[in-house]
């Protein structure tokens, strides 16, 4: 990588990956130039963060914040960052649905989207990749589990892939029996063991919704059936993914539970840095590894989102959608943990065999779960 700095906007820059990410820019400040940062309501850090990249695009997306005179408000700021002209890489680390508009908008300019909101792709894959062909931009995965297939499979022709095995943690109730799991608290469901993340996506970790978000994810990104990807438990977080290939050879990116990797890889790929801020790789350190089957019956999320992933149309957005409400109630302490699932398998039930070719239809079919699970629970 030559020539002038990089210009970056991180979307969603006050999250545990915005965060990170900045870490990362701030120790290669030679190659990246901070040009836009965004948050949802955090001011009081975005002004901080502000005051030490000093990019040229400030945005807070929630109106009720009361903001610096020169920052762009409301959810278009998003898409205003994603688009401008002196910004070549997009990290768009926003929560959610939310995500969508700003990814179409950075690839239909052409842009690198370092996406971590895989949301985007579970709702409108084909959109996203429609895009990517007409505005010649490009999406490389941030998820660690992405980025390790990305690693694996390299320039390899996509026909010698066999199949995908995509490592879940297992979350803080691995070891739990399914009785006690459907009556989790919030604080339980916040004690990831391995990564330390934002609250939405440590609930997604312990229903394991986020793994069927990875797989839909997957299918979009690599071109592969939903036959040819698997999730297999492993509580060390070591092994990010396998990729098996048609004869028989297995490859693994391997590797500390750091995001610090996988945001410099989206930045950079296919180079490679040195200075990455991450301890070497110890292999007895890091022993034993072990892997176990997925208890579908007892994480009944999963199940879910892979079956609206085959059905395809708007039903992923449906998932999605049902999934970040019912997450929003139980965090909010209205609704038990075994009541997200359920509030997902309704939505799916209503919903899920809506036509989802368009945007307005998946913004419609998002517009209406998030609506059926509030309904379904009376909030």
């Amino acid at each position: 990588m030559t020539g002038e700095p990089r210009g970056v906007a991180i979307l969603g820059s006050t999250g545990s990956i915005g965060t990170t990410a900045l870490r990362v820019l701030q120790r290669h400040s030679d190659r990246f130039r901070v040009r836009a940062l965004t948050a949802f309501r955090n001011a009081a850090l975005l002004r901080e963060q502000a005051e030490l990249f000093k990019p040229t695009f400030v945005g807070v997306v929630c109106n009720g914040v009361d903001p610096q005179s020169e920052w762009a408000c409301g959810a278009d700021c998003l898409v205003t960052a994603a688009q401008r002209g002196d910004v070549d890489i997009v990290i768009n680390a926003v929560v959610g649905a939310a995500g969508l508009d700003a990814t179409l908008a950075a690839v239909h300019a052409g842009k690198r989207v370092a996406l971590a909101n895989k949301e985007t792709l579970v709702m409108a894959g084909s959109l996203v990749s429609e895009a990517c062909r007409r505005g010649g931009g490009e999406i490389v995965p941030v998820d660690s589990e992405h980025s390790a297939i990305l690693q694996c499979i390299g320039g390899r022709n996509p026909g010698d892939v066999r199949r995908l095995i995509i490592t879940a943690s297992g979350g803080p109730f691995r070891a739990w029996p399914g009785e006690r799991v459907a009556r989790a608290t919030v604080a339980d469901a916040l004690q990831h063991p391995t990564w330390r993340m934002g609250r939405k996506i440590t609930i997604d970790s312990a229903t394991l919704a986020n793994k069927a978000l990875e797989v839909i994810e997957a299918h979009f990104l690599f071109g592969l059936s939903y036959d040819q990807i698997e999730v297999v438990v492993h509580p060390q977080s070591v092994v990010h993914s396998f990729v098996e290939f048609v004869d028989g050879s297995v490859l693994a990116q391997v590797g500390v539970p750091s995001m610090e990797l996988p945001v410099l890889y989206a930045l950079t790929h296919p180079e490679r840095l040195t200075d990455t801020g991450v301890p070497p790789f110890d292999p007895v350190e890091v022993s034993p590894l072990t892997f176990e089957r997925v208890r579908t019956a007892d994480f009944p999320a999963l199940k879910l989102g892979l079956a609206a992933g085959r059905l395809g149309g708007a039903a992923p957005a449906v998932f999605n959608a049902a999934n970040e409400q019912a997450v929003a109630l139980f965090l909010e302490g209205r609704i038990a943990f075994g009541d997200v699932p359920r509030g997902i398998a309704s939505a799916l039930d209503a919903l899920g065999d809506t036509p989802g070719d368009t945007r307005d239809a998946l913004v419609a079919a998002d517009v209406a779960a998030r609506a059926h699970v509030r309904e379904m629970f009376q909030c």
